[in-house]
């Protein structure tokens, strides 16, 4: 067994903050999503030693549905300001998201996303955030932040708390959570709640590496582009360069203490897809019952699934499994692509007969699902199934996926359907971002979706919510038993009736050296380009090859 480093080993105890139990029971299901231990609270002070070294303190039980009140003062003493590394925080951008190495351990790959990488960009959003709400000072502006089950994410939310709230701005703490629950913080009207937020930041690296996290950010127009994100980070690496000097560092972290508000906000959310789902039945209470759902939560943050959505609305959840939140994902990858994943949840709804299986990524943001004879409904099967769904309540509705979804998709949602089949550039933002210019030229779409699982409905705001759109085929479910038909998960199979799906389908990442000499050191986008154009000849030669009719791949 590889030696696992002190530093790994030190993260894997931060992690038990919020893991109480390791044991699979009930009660610990329905509570790992209380916001417990968020941070070290003793009389209203922040009991820090350090930015690198927190000291955590743990309750003995943990604290449900509670609001912590008041102002938490951040009066953190750094560490040793002329150690810090040269960081290129723009090499932190992923398109629309922020990502890093934030667990040292793994070979190759050195921390890059410390919790003073952390502060500064909670700084940088804090300064981006103002600017764009045009504060006048009559109120101070909100951030909410939430994590997933990563074993660096207590870290990195205590750090970019830091940097908001030293630049003036309070923050509202959900603890374990998922991406569109954060997003749903900066539309929800609750004053109790302190929300609406007027930002939202969500912790996590999606499917990636226990080693990795990032930051995902919102407001209420959705979440941030790459613009956005790029401004953000030029911000952050400002503020870290002026940690460099004792005066920039006062400077920079602010004099005011804004406060930090502990709340469980994914109660709220919870109830909010169980109130969908009981309207599309005519407002029954348990429009489920009967049904057995057994949900696969890959031990990210899909946990809450279960018990606070499935269960109150009367279905049988037994045979659910990795519901329990742990960083190091022990038993597989949070991924609806992965296969691993998606033969443990067919696997668990054979074995225990269930109606319907469900599977989470990560942070939720991403779903699958498997019907009762154990037929996967992800990439072009899922896509089918929600576009016969929003067809049916939208007649002739442009439907906007990703490049790579398949001829065999185009001709089953325009030629049984009825629909239209737009085909985009990959990337979940790209997507929506075309069905949202779409409708604001005229046409009309309801239904943006990528392959990898992303989807996002207009009437849900345009935000890609796995759990949503799971609440989407639970309505059909529920919906049809209404109406008196039967068969379980089959009203789902029968929809998906008659797509031709590729006899062969493989998707290769490549990933390109940009120091190899064939750059010649020139930009990355012409070294790309002039491989785009390679294939296409090559593709040109050979007659048993053709190149897909509408291509926005590529475009700038």
């Amino acid at each position: 067994m590889a030696a696992i480093s002190g530093k790994v080993f030190q993260n894997i105890n931060v992690s038990q903050c919020y893991q109480q139990s390791r044991h699979f029971s009930n009660q610990y299901r329905r509570d790992c999503f209380a916001p417990f231990n968020l941070l070290p609270f003793d009389g209203g002070k922040v009991a820090w030693t350090s930015i690198s070294s927190m000291q955590l303190r743990t309750f003995s039980t943990p604290q449900i549905n509670f609001i912590i009140r008041g102002p938490v003062h951040c009066n953190a003493a750094p560490s040793t300001i002329s150690s810090l590394d040269n960081i290129d925080f723009q090499k932190l951008q992923n398109g629309s998201d922020i990502r890093g190495v934030a667990v040292a351990g793994v070979e190759g790959e050195p921390v890059n996303l410390t919790e003073l990488v952390a502060e500064a960009i909670g700084a940088g959003f804090a300064a981006w955030l103002l600017e764009k709400k045009k504060a006048d000072g009559s109120r101070r502006l909100k951030v909410s932040i939430g994590h997933d089950s990563r074993i660096s994410a207590k870290k990195l939310q205590d750090a970019i708390s830091q940097g908001i709230a030293g630049a003036g701005l309070d923050v509202i703490q959900y603890g374990l959570a998922s991406t569109p629950a954060m997003f749903n913080s900066t539309i929800t009207e609750d004053e109790a709640l302190f929300c609406p937020a007027d930002g939202s930041i969500m912790i996590t690296a999606s499917h990636l590496p226990f080693n990795r996290n990032g930051f995902k950010f919102f407001t209420n127009a959705g979440g941030l582009g790459k613009a956005d994100i790029k401004e953000i980070l030029g911000r952050a690496a400002e503020f870290y360069r002026n940690l460099n000097s004792t005066d920039g560092l006062k400077n920079s972290r602010g004099k005011g203490s804004a406060s930090i508000e502990q709340v469980d906000y994914m109660s709220v959310y919870a109830s909010d897809l169980v109130k969908a789902v009981r309207k599309a039945a005519g407002n029954k209470e348990k429009p489920l019952e009967g049904f057995h759902i057994v949900v696969d939560a890959g031990n990210g943050a899909g946990g809450f699934f279960a018990a606070k959505v499935l269960e109150p609305l009367g279905a049988i959840t037994s045979g659910s499994q990795f519901l329990e939140p742990d960083g190091l994902f022990p038993n597989h990858i949070p991924n609806p692509e992965d296969k691993t994943a998606m033969r443990a949840i067919t696997e668990a709804v054979l074995h225990n007969k269930a109606d319907l299986g469900i599977i989470f990524d990560t942070d939720v943001d991403r779903s699958a699902a498997v019907d009762s004879n154990g037929r996967e409904f992800n990439r072009n099967r899922l896509i089918a199934l929600m576009s016969s769904i929003v067809l049916e309540e939208h007649p002739g509705t442009t439907i906007v996926t990703d490049s790579v979804t398949s001829d065999g998709l185009t001709l089953f949602i325009e030629k049984k359907l009825g629909g239209k089949h737009h085909r985009f550039k990959r990337g979940y933002k790209n997507v929506i971002d075309e069905a949202i210019r779409l409708n604001s030229i005229g046409e009309e779409s309801h239904l943006a979706i990528e392959t990898s699982g992303h989807g996002a409905l207009k009437e849900n705001h345009w935000l890609d919510d796995g759990a949503y759109l799971m609440v989407k085929i639970l309505n059909k479910l529920a919906s049809a038993r209404a109406s008196g038909l039967g068969g379980g998960s089959q009203v789902l199979t029968d929809l998906v009736e008659g797509l031709q799906e590729p006899a062969v389908a493989v998707e290769l990442r490549l990933k390109i050296n940009q120091n190899h000499p064939d750059l010649q050191g020139g930009p990355f986008r012409d070294y790309g380009e002039a491989v785009l154009k390679h294939v296409e000849n090559l593709v040109a030669s050979d007659p048993k090859l053709v190149k897909a009719p509408v291509n926005y791949e590529g475009d700038k």
